[in-house]
């Protein structure tokens, strides 16, 4: 029996949008070349809460999550921040961050963190699911295994400790298949030895 949905991509037609830097083409060569945004919604005792992820394409890897009870731009801004903390980007230009054309990714203060992070915006240029379809992706795991196993959730911070244990199993423990059905910081960790392999002297 479904239960009521939240319209989370409320469009801002004032404000001005990046251009698709994507085109649907969730694919990256290495870590922190795209990263994809988007936040879905959890029915609690006290009200709707809210989860974020930013992830990064190359392996899936889960670098940034919140969870609040608004969906104002501080929220997505916080697990922005995280991601920027965890990863430690170059600000040269060569991450591209993507998300659908919702107001909180598309605010000016969201806008702005990503240039003093020297991060280029992508925005769907579409407004539907297929526009982010990474991020969906990954949202409708976790209302799988988490959300909709555990359920049903008396509040915040119940969502907020299975978001942290789901996020560390993710990233650590959970083969996927587009990368080889291994977890994603295996994939990365594999990355970066065949990297250090190919930079050793013959």
């Amino acid at each position: 029996m479904r239960g009521k949905t939240v319209r989370t991509t409320v469009p801002d037609a004032k404000a001005p949008c990046p251009l698709d830097r994507v085109n649907r083409q969730f694919k990256a060569d290495r870590p922190n070349q795209l990263w994809v945004s988007d936040f879905t919604y959890v029915s609690t005792w006290q009200g709707w809460v809210y989860v974020a992820f930013v992830i990064d394409v190359f392996a899936r890897r889960i670098v940034g999550w919140r969870v609040s009870r608004s969906m104002q731009t501080e929220f997505v801004l916080d697990a922005l921040e995280q991601a920027l903390y965890e990863r430690q980007p170059d600000q040269d230009g060569s991450l591209i961050h993507h998300s659908d054309r919702g107001v909180q990714y598309v605010s000016i203060r969201y806008s702005q963190r990503l240039t003093q992070a020297g991060i280029e915006p992508s925005v769907g240029s579409k407004g539907d699911s297929y526009d982010n379809a990474l991020a969906e992706t990954i949202n409708g795991l976790y209302k799988v295994e988490v959300i909709h196993r555990r359920g049903p959730w008396k509040a915040k911070e119940a969502v907020e400790l299975a978001t942290l244990e789901w996020v560390a199993w993710f990233n650590h423990h959970r083969l996927l298949e587009p990368i080889g059905y291994v977890p994603p910081a295996e994939a990365e960790a594999h990355y970066y030895r065949q990297l250090s392999e190919q930079a050793m002297p013959v």
